[in-house]
């Protein structure tokens, strides 16, 4: 295997849960990493994080809302690690809430963060990397950009948005004939920290729909698209996510059924919600240690580490090799058997 060339790689929402498993998978490459996201507690633990496995880091607090931060970020981080190379849009925000619950504040924000916060990145690199004709794009986005479920209307609709502009994005690319590359992955429920943080009027405590996996599962699947932009399309990672996905295409009257009766239950766990605790749509949220929530959250003992569909998806060439070698050797032995 080549020697692993340092890049530049910049990560939105990279305080924690995903992005933060992001920056340890990127640190531990000896790659130039770029945190931005708006806890600067998070922000330093996921800085040494980088910097323990052997990489060099950046820290900048950004709200990712604000399109002229997220333009004057990109600048300082080519002055600083050079040209940027990868950039993962991974910042989200949710609201757990039924639908006649919601405010347009509410909605707003969701969409300003998870949807027009991804656009605004996306905008920045471009403006870098299209005139070098190189560089790619990752769009962290959910089985949920194609399958709505109840009490997730507008993360659910901003992850849709989502896939509409990648879909619009990578044909212009491939209009202009652009070597730039943008790619999507689409993500099962993962076991990070936003389940203590998110706002929610729902009665019991939020939780991802099971089967859970942890956010080093996830970082894995996002770094190979990042290296592989032109293998997929897009990267769907584990089967919940393709299940979602493929059930909604073929029978999404019976998926409505379905989430009806137990989507909102689903999201829940058993234990009552506190209406009045902190959540973060508008702030960080401090936790017991401080504003650094790290990258699990607190479901570890559920969370799967490991994926045989991610396996799959990312072995094909290997798989394909090995099923045609196999093949391969049937025939000769059934030839020497009819010889015999």
């Amino acid at each position: 295997m080549a020697a692993h060339t340092p890049q530049t790689v910049v990560i939105t929402g990279a305080s924690a849960g995903i992005g933060r498993a992001l920056a340890q998978l990127y640190g531990a490459r000896g790659d130039r990493v770029a945190l931005l996201a708006r806890g600067t507690d998070g922000l330093e633990g996921a800085r040494r994080d980088v910097e323990v496995a052997g990489g060099r880091a950046l820290a900048l607090p950004v709200d990712v809302v604000d399109a002229d931060a997220v333009e004057a970020a990109a600048a300082e981080i080519e002055r600083e690690l050079g040209p940027i190379d990868v950039w993962i849009n991974n910042a989200m925000a949710s609201v757990f809430s039924r639908i006649s619950d919601m405010t347009p504040d509410d909605f707003r924000r969701v969409t300003d963060v998870t949807y027009h916060g991804a656009v605004w990145g996306t905008l920045a690199a471009l403006r870098r990397m299209a005139p070098r004709d190189r560089g790619t794009v990752v769009l962290v986005g959910s089985a949920l950009a194609y399958r709505g479920i109840p009490g997730q209307a507008a993360y659910c609709a901003a992850k849709h948005a989502m896939q509409g502009f990648h879909d619009s994005l990578r044909t212009e690319l491939m209009l202009e004939g652009s070597n730039v590359a943008v790619t999507m992955v689409q993500l099962p429920a993962v076991n990070t920290p936003q389940f203590r943080w998110v706002k929610s009027r729902l009665p019991n405590k939020a939780q991802p729909v099971p089967p859970i996996f942890q956010p080093e599962v996830i970082a894995e699947g996002i770094a190979w698209a990042a290296d592989n932009p032109r293998a997929t399309r897009e990267l769907i990672i584990g089967w919940p996510a393709l299940k979602a996905i493929m059930g909604n295409k073929l029978v999404p009257s019976y998926a409505d059924r379905v989430l009806a009766r137990s989507g909102l239950e689903s999201q829940q766990t058993g234990e009552p919600e506190d209406p009045d605790r902190p959540h973060n749509l508008w702030e960080p949220v401090d936790g017991p240690g401080g504003g650094d929530h790290g990258a699990h959250g607190a479901f570890d003992d559920r969370a799967r580490d490991s994926s045989w569909h991610l396996w799959v998806n990312t072995h094909r060439p290997t798989i394909a090799l090995s099923a045609a070698g196999a093949l391969a050797a049937a025939i000769g032995a059934a030839i020497a058997f009819r010889r015999g």
